[in-house]
C-alpha cells in the first residue's frame, strides 16, 4: 500500500464505534471526489467496519495495514 502523499489525514485511534465511522464521514464530505484520506485507527471493530461502511457509501478502499505499534492505515478516496 503506497501511502505516501494522502491529500487529507485523519487520526481517530482515541475514537471508539461509532464515533470511528461519523468522524471518517465528516471528513470525507469534506473532501473533493478522487481526493485521498488516510485514516489512522486502533482496535478490530473500527479496523473492520470503517472500510465496510465507506466502500458502502461509494468511497474506494485503496489499502489497509495494521503496523506493529497496533495503529491500522487505511487509505480511501472519495467517490464521486
Amino acid at each position: 500500500m503506497s501511502i505516501s502523499a494522502p491529500d487529507h489525514t485523519l487520526d481517530i485511534t482515541a475514537q471508539i464505534c461509532p464515533m470511528t465511522f461519523v468522524r471518517t464521514r465528516l471528513a470525507l464530505d469534506r473532501m473533493r471526489p478522487g481526493e485521498t484520506l488516510l485514516v489512522l485507527l486502533r482496535g478490530e471493530e473500527p479496523a473492520r467496519n470503517v472500510p465496510r461502511t465507506a466502500a458502502e457509501q461509494g468511497h474506494a478502499v485503496l489499502g489497509q495495514q495494521t503496523g506493529a505499534d497496533g495503529i491500522t492505515r487505511l487509505l480511501l478516496r472519495k467517490g464521486g
